[in-house]
């Protein structure tokens, strides 16, 4: 489906967030509220997308529960939506897993895999469909051909022969867009992800063009810190540059953020820096000059879950710097000890990454550009309106352009360039988890040797994460500008850490 379209699942999306926004500063009697917002979205008794109102009201209530972190009801007993609202209703809230889930009352059992024949079936003489079919599951009726599916093996040699292209493929979008096989289905027919082999990227949910597979949000939470006065810090991804209108950059974006009430902003392409000089040094000592077979970046959370999951031999070529989240998350910290910490990115395994152990203590909460769209909304704040007497300046050039396929590769590869001039430097890179696949397969099978391989879990890079809001790429061209325009091209080489202006 294409990215960046304003579709009615989005708007949809975008409305239960604002909802929940809305109830989490103003409401005065939580549970009454959220128990209406479905009734609110859905006022009428006409419906306006399925067969009844109770459906879309059901389907919408479902949407709140996931968007503020719950998780969905259960299907065998009556259950209230604000079930576990108590648990949720605090400050110090995180997701239980799992944390993408498909919404049965929302989807709508999409064929797996059939070949089907449409009316642009002329009823040829030559017939070459039924020739080439091996099992005979063609026939002619009423002068059309008819596939029986009973019979059908799903080969394709009836579409591959006909003439008119009357042979339509039908598939599960979500499935399709599943690199790693986790959509399954379950005993109705419906969509059903496998948390064992989900690596929680997201694009089974932005290829859903019913809106059936949503993640779980902590906007509720957040926005109930900013109430309780809890010093919050905002670390903002690399991507978000023309996410929030064509005219959004550092400065403005900055202003709209200090205006929600955190206390300060700054940039995750700190932490990219610092990763992508960390690597550039490991790169060079222990797999030029070492016995390192190979290095795989470790910046994409859904890449190297993928590498450990399915590829647990190269765990060990796994790049030992930490993500520029966690590493900016940390930076702040230790400047400001007593405060909190929010990631603002596109990116829906950065959820899953900073509710482990090791990562809870340095990132608090995660929310995605949809999500803080929503709160801007909520708030009635524009970022197009607003301006500021300081801007983000934390980073370089090299970290900023971590937002696009190949750009992390490029930033290391600028960073050797530079501290080890005259090195030999092999780069591969992957972006999509069916494509990651293949050449961490590659790498096992030892046909990798001596490369820097960059893996990107959503083709295109950060900018196609499933919490970005703008057409790929648009959201590419925004990035390499501010790239190109940063006053400072690369990290210095001993850049571990850095004093945050």
């Amino acid at each position: 489906m294409e990215r960046g379209l304003d579709t009615t699942v989005r708007r949809l999306r975008r409305q239960v967030f604002t909802e929940v926004a809305k109830v989490a500063f103003d409401s005065e009697n939580v549970q009454s509220d959220i128990e209406a917002i479905a009734y609110k979205l859905f006022p009428s008794d006409e419906p306006k997308y399925r067969e009844n109102i109770w459906r879309e009201r059901a389907v919408a209530s479902e949407r709140v529960r996931l968007a503020m972190g719950l998780s969905l009801r259960p299907e065998d007993h009556p259950v209230h939506v604000t079930a576990g609202l108590a648990a949720s209703n605090i400050a110090d809230k995180y997701y239980e897993p799992p944390l993408m889930q498909v919404i049965p009352s929302a989807c709508d059992a999409c064929a797996v895999k059939k070949y089907t024949i449409s009316d642009a079936c002329r009823g040829c003489t030559a017939h070459p469909c039924m020739e080439v079919c091996p099992k005979g599951a063609i026939y002619s009726e009423g002068g059309k051909s008819h596939i029986d599916q009973e019979k059908c093996v799903k080969c394709g040699r009836c579409k591959s022969v006909c003439p008119y292209d009357a042979v339509s493929f039908q598939t599960r979008p979500c499935a399709d867009a599943c690199g790693v096989g986790a959509i399954t289905s379950d005993e109705l027919g419906r969509a059903k992800i496998d948390p064992e082999k989900c690596v929680s990227c997201g694009m089974c949910m932005v290829n859903c063009p019913f809106g059936a597979i949503a993640d779980k949000s902590q906007i509720f939470q957040l926005i109930q810190a900013l109430k309780r006065g809890d010093r919050i810090a905002c670390i903002i991804a690399p991507s978000f540059v023309g996410q929030f209108g064509p005219n959004v950059g550092p400065r403005n974006m900055k202003a709209a953020l200090l205006s929600l009430g955190f206390f300060d902003v700054f940039e995750v392409a700190l932490g990219a820096d610092m990763g992508a000089v960390t690597e550039a040094h490991q790169y060079v000592k222990e797999v030029v000059e070492g016995d390192l077979p190979f290095l795989l970046t470790s910046c994409c959370p859904a890449w190297a879950m993928l590498a450990r999951i399915y590829f647990p031999d190269t765990v060990d070529s796994i790049s030992n710097s930490l993500t520029p989240m966690v590493a900016t998350a940390r930076t702040v910290k230790q400047k400001h000890p007593d405060c909190r910490v929010v990631f603002i990115g596109p990116c829906a395994a950065k959820k899953l990454e900073a509710s482990r152990r090791h990562v809870r203590s340095d990132v608090d909460f995660v929310i995605t550009y949809e999500e803080l769209a929503a709160i801007f909304e909520a708030r009635g704040i524009d970022p197009n309106e607003l301006d500021a007497a300081h801007t983000l300046h934390d980073a370089t050039g090299a970290g900023r352009g971590y937002g696009v396929a190949g750009g992390v590769a490029g930033a290391i590869e600028k960073c050797i360039n530079e501290y080890y001039p005259g090195t030999e430097i092999k780069i591969e890179h992957a972006e999509g988890l069916a494509d990651c696949k293949k050449i961490l397969q590659a790498a096992k099978n030892g046909k990798m040797n001596g490369y820097l391989i960059e893996g990107m879990g959503c083709p295109g890079g950060c900018i196609a994460g499933a919490g970005t809001v703008i057409p790929i790429n648009k959201a590419a061209n925004e990035v390499k500008r501010s790239v190109s325009t940063s006053s400072r091209q690369i990290p210095p080489k001993e850049l571990r850490e850095i004093e945050l202006e």
